[in-house]
C-alpha cells in the first residue's frame, strides 16, 4: 500500500493536545492505525508545537514507534507564520520527510514533500460568522487555493470528498475519502450496558453554534410540558462560541431539573455516558462525520440526528432521523426513545452500520493518498 519501503510521513498532531475532541481524536486514532498497519514501511512523525502543552505520555504510549517532534512554540503564532507568510518549512522544523499531512485543509508548508489536506466539511465557506479563530480569519480566504495547491487531499467522508470536488473545484482524482473508524473500547461499554435499554438522552460535543442545541432544548421543552416522565438530558461537552445562552437557558425552569450540563468529559466519563445512554442526540446544522453517533452505535446506543452532512451515510438505516428547524419532529423523535422494542431495532441496526468502519480501512485509505500524493509531486518535479 505505501509506495517504498521507509516512506517518512509527518502527521500535525496539534489538534489531539488538549481535549480530545473530534479533530483530535481522528489525528490520534490515525497515528495509531497507521503504526499498526504499515510497519516499517512506514517512518511515522508526529508534530507538535505549543508554549505550554506538551504531547501526553498515554499518548505516546499508545503510538509504538512513532517519532514525536515537540517544539516549544507557541501554536497560535506559529499557525500564523504558515497560513500567511509559509515559513517555518515542516522539514526546518522536524527534519526532511516524504509526505507532510495536515488534518486541517490548510497546508503544511514543505521545502520538498509532498503535502496532504484534510476536509470534512466547509461550514465556514457557508455560515463564516459562525466560525471563530483561524478557522474564521484564515479558512475562508485560503481554503480555494490551498486545496488546489496541496498534492492530494484527504476527505473524512464521501459527503465531504463530494464537497471538495464540487465547491472547490478538485479533480476528483486527487481527492480520497477516509472515513473514521468505530472505537475499540465499544464492546466495554456493551459489556457495561448489558441488556439495559439507558437511561439518559446523551448530547456529546463542543457547544457551538454548529451543532445547534437550541432545537434539542426547543424539542426537549415541547415535551416537557405534555409529559414529566422524560429521561433526563445530559449535554457534554466543553463551552464553544454560541453555546453560552443554552447552558444559561439549561438552568432555568422547566429545564433545570431534567437537564445536566457538564462540561468537557475524559474519554473515561465519555465511555460511562454511553454506557448509561438511552439514545444519543446529534441536532447539527452541519457535519462532516459525526464521531459521536458512530461511537454511539457501536456502543449499542440509538442515534437521533438531522439529515445533514454526513450524518445520513454515517448512520445509513440505523438513524431515527428528525427534520432541522423543526422543533415538533424533534419533540416526536425524543417521545419515540421511550419505546424500548424501537430502541431495541434501532440499537441492532446500529451494531451493524458502525461494524462497515474500521480504522484500519481509515488507514489503508490513508496510506492510498499518501501514494498519491507522492505521485503528484514526482509528476510536478
Amino acid at each position: 500500500m505505501v509506495p517504498s519501503t521507509g516512506v517518512r510521513v509527518l502527521v500535525d498532531y496539534r489538534p489531539a493536545l488538549r481535549a480530545r475532541t473530534g479533530i483530535g481524536e481522528y489525528v490520534h486514532e490515525l497515528a495509531r492505525a497507521l503504526t499498526a498497519g504499515a510497519g516499517a514501511a512506514l517512518e511515522l512523525t508526529i508534530f507538535s508545537s505549543s508554549w505550554r502543552d506538551r504531547v501526553r505520555p498515554d499518548a505516546i504510549a499508545e503510538l509504538p514507534g512513532v517519532r514525536v517532534v515537540d517544539r516549544q512554540i507557541p501554536v497560535a503564532a506559529l499557525t500564523w507564520s504558515w497560513h500567511h507568510r509559509g515559513w517555518p518549512a515542516i522539514e526546518w522544523l522536524a527534519g526532511p520527510q516524504d509526505v507532510v499531512h495536515s488534518p486541517t485543509p490548510l497546508l503544511l508548508p514543505a521545502s520538498a514533500a509532498a503535502r496532504v489536506v484534510t476536509v470534512f466539511d466547509l461550514y465556514f465557506l457557508t455560515q463564516p460568522s459562525a466560525v471563530h479563530g483561524a478557522a474564521q480569519r484564515d479558512f475562508t480566504a485560503l481554503v480555494r487555493d490551498h486545496v488546489q495547491r496541496a498534492d492530494h487531499v484527504v476527505a473524512g467522508s464521501h459527503y465531504a470528498a463530494d464537497l471538495v470536488t464540487g465547491a472547490l473545484g478538485v479533480a476528483p482524482e486527487r481527492v480520497t475519502a477516509t472515513p473514521l473508524g468505530a472505537p475499540g473500547w465499544a464492546a466495554e461499554v456493551r459489556a457495561a450496558r448489558g441488556s439495559s435499554t439507558g437511561r439518559t438522552l446523551l448530547f456529546l460535543g463542543t457547544l457551538e453554534t454548529r451543532k445547534n442545541v437550541g432545537l434539542l432544548l426547543d424539542a426537549y421543552e415541547l415535551l416537557l410540558a405534555r409529559r414529566r416522565d422524560l429521561p433526563p438530558l445530559v449535554l457534554a461537552g466543553g463551552l464553544g462560541a454560541g453555546g453560552a445562552e443554552w447552558v444559561a437557558r439549561a438552568t432555568r425552569a422547566p429545564l433545570t431539573a431534567h437537564v445536566t450540563v457538564t462540561g468537557y468529559v475524559s474519554e473515561a466519563d465519555r465511555r460511562a455516558l454511553y454506557a448509561d445512554a438511552r439514545a444519543v442526540v446529534v441536532p447539527s446544522l452541519d457535519e462532516g462525520f459525526g464521531l459521536p453517533a458512530l461511537e454511539a452505535m457501536a456502543c449499542g446506543v440509538p442515534v437521533v440526528a438531522t439529515p445533514v452532512g454526513a450524518l445520513p451515510e454515517v448512520l445509513g438505516e440505523a438513524g431515527l432521523f428528525a427534520a432541522l428547524a423543526a422543533p415538533d419532529a424533534w419533540a416526536a423523535a425524543l417521545d419515540a426513545c421511550s419505546d424500548d422494542s424501537r430502541m431495541r431495532d434501532l440499537a441492532a441496526r446500529g451494531l451493524a452500520q458502525a461494524a462497515r468502519y474500521r480504522w484500519s480501512d481509515t488507514a489503508a485509505a490513508t496510506l492510498d493518498a499518501y501514494r498519491a500524493a507522492l505521485a503528484a509531486r514526482a509528476e510536478r518535479g
